[in-house]
């Protein structure tokens, strides 16, 4: 929804352009006609506390803490006319009991308020109620900061209980699914998460049973909460019902720092906040992105950020003596590498690049190749099963990137590097942000052909330990740089983290491989420069900037390509089953 209105049109061309005037608060705006109460008062910027209610899901209006008084012009007698004030409205008779702000619609002339003793008093009642079997464990909840429970009890709640019978016992600490448990008795049956699995995820297997005090939350018989979905329930959850396993006692939010970025998993590029507290990633949450992700991303996405922080990182620069490598430092090993290099024929070199490099290392792996005269380039394609929601079948998120800078026909190129070695016509190989023996199908008996293997990685992988020189790279969450999705939009990442040890971000690391191979000074100081000549150099790029991408991305090419989830959504928002 838009912010408020800064422009009134008259009040008769508003109807004839699908809008209505309604008082909020006492002042009067206008809003298209059929839009949520809830909304219209968003839209005039005055809070309507929620739990059932979201924007993304079916709107059943049973938690009632929405409730606002309501008001119309009163009923005409038989041949009365309508009086109007100065203004041109009609005067509103206010009913005596509220209406829920979530499931109702605007009207012409219609009166809303948000505030007054009915809804104070309506809304004091209904957080008593909610309270009444709550447990009082805040200080060890984990949704203790984000809980809106706490938040509205603040500001709507009563400051004392009246309640003097024992509480309602429900179970605690539920294993309900492999990522997820449950703490029943913080359920306030807001049935969000019900929702959700019945409507965007397709697996309607959580719901209540039993009635009254006693209603709980569970899964169906034999069945577990084991969707690819299902830690969006726990985003979802207005309280601390929903755990995630993985996050559970780990850190409380409001010590961790939240950085925008994007997911490198998929070609969708789902919009991701990551969360961090002295250089480590505690949790990895999506970001509302209506053309991207709406507000969802897979389990499997979100917990990848797992391997960025394993044992197993490339730290220091590394040179293979005898059978081991050995740490060094990046000017012995930019030394080495050049050195090394140059015993080649041009035509005798290849660089495998990565559709998973932004598109600022892209364009640097093709001036590294430039530079050094090969016209051998790939990109390894990763492929897999599209799941019908937000997973791409391409396992890339740069191909787009990758066909733009380095042409379309990188791809293909793979397969005459890997012919050109088994030949002996390509002898020395550049691998940057990939693994041969996992995506591209290499051998030992393949590489063991190459008398030069440079690469750089941010894993101690099999490529890694087959190469003669080895350069500590960043992984995703330890840089900044922009990506193309599966449907041409161009993204940014940030950095939220430093890389550990002595690793580099990736553009230096071939920046500094160009300048070392060249001689040349340094003129590229900052990413910023990098994009300066792309803009002038690839066209679909002109006039772009790092600043100009945004939060939110930018539309730069059209692919034909669409996302499964955001089409379901149109479709539903063109039904008026969800507000979008």
């Amino acid at each position: 929804m838009s912010d408020t209105p800064t422009t009134q049109l008259p009040k008769d061309l508003a109807a004839e352009k699908g809008m209505v005037n309604v008082q909020i608060d006492g002042h009067w705006i206008q809003v298209p006609r059929g839009t949520r109460m809830i909304e219209a008062c968003k839209m005039a910027e005055k809070e309507v506390p929620h739990y059932c209610y979201h924007p993304k899901l079916s709107s059943p209006g049973n938690c009632r803490m929405c409730l606002v008084q309501m008001g119309m012009p009163p009923r005409l007698a038989p041949g009365q006319e309508p009086e109007y004030d100065e203004e041109g409205y009609q005067e509103i008779g206010w009913m005596p009991r509220p209406v829920i702000a979530c499931a109702n619609t605007v009207a012409e002339n219609m009166g809303i308020r948000t505030q007054g003793e009915l809804v104070e008093k309506t809304r004091e009642g209904v957080m008593e109620f909610l309270l009444i079997n709550h447990p009082l464990d805040c200080p060890i909840c984990d949704q203790a900061g984000e809980c809106t429970l706490q938040e509205f009890s603040v500001e709507h709640g009563r400051g004392q209980s009246r309640f003097l019978e024992d509480k309602v016992k429900k179970p605690k600490n539920v294993d309900i699914g492999p990522r997820i448990n449950l703490d029943d008795e913080r359920c306030i049956m807001c049935s969000r998460c019900i929702r959700f699995m019945d409507e965007v995820a397709d697996d309607a297997v959580l719901g209540f049973t039993d009635r009254g005090t006693h209603t709980t939350l569970s899964c169906h018989p034999d069945r577990k909460l084991d969707s690819n979905y299902g830690m969006n329930t726990i985003d979802l959850c207005p309280v601390g019902a929903l755990t995630s396993k993985d996050f559970r006692f780990q850190m409380r939010v409001w010590f961790l720092k939240e950085t925008k970025s994007i997911d490198v998993n998929c070609a969708t590029g789902c919009n991701t906040t990551i969360w961090t507290r002295g250089n480590e990633i505690y949790r990895v949450t999506p970001r509302l992105n209506n053309d991207v992700n709406s507000e969802w991303m897979p389990d499997s996405h979100r917990l990848a950020f797992h391997e960025v922080q394993g044992d197993n990182r490339l730290t220091d620069p590394m040179i293979k003596v005898g059978h081991s490598h050995e740490a060094t430092d990046w000017d012995s090993a930019l030394e080495a590498a050049v050195d090394a290099l140059k015993q080649f024929e041009a035509s005798e070199v290849a660089i495998i690049a990565s559709a998973r490099q932004t598109n600022e290392e892209l364009f640097l792996s093709k001036t590294l190749a430039d530079v050094i005269g090969t016209s051998s380039i790939a990109t390894v394609p990763r492929t897999g099963e599209a799941d019908g929601k937000l997973i791409s079948a391409d396992r890339n998120p740069n191909t787009n990137g990758a066909k733009l800078i380095l042409g379309e026909n990188a791809v293909s190129n793979l397969g005459s590097i890997k012919s050109g070695l088994a030949d002996g016509t390509i002898k020395a190989l550049i691998v940057l942000n990939e693994d041969l023996f996992e995506a591209a199908g290499f051998s030992h008996e393949d590489l063991g052909k190459a008398e030069l293997i440079i690469s750089s990685h941010i894993i101690a992988n099999p490529t890694a330990h087959a190469s003669h020189i080895v350069f500590p790279g960043s992984s995703f969450a330890e840089k900044r740089g922009s990506m193309i999705n599966v449907t041409g939009r161009l993204q940014r990442l940030n950095q939220a983290v430093q890389a550990p040890g002595n690793a580099r971000d990736d553009w230096e690391i071939i920046r500094d491989l160009i300048l070392a191979y060249t001689g040349e000074k340094n003129d590229l100081y900052m990413l910023e420069d990098v994009i300066k000549i792309i803009a002038q150099a690839v066209p679909a790029f002109e006039g772009i900037t790092l600043s100009k991408i945004g939060d939110q991305g930018t539309q730069l090419i059209e692919t034909g390509e669409s996302i499964p989830l955001l089409e379901r959504e149109k479709e539903r928002v063109a039904n008026r089953e969800i507000v979008g």
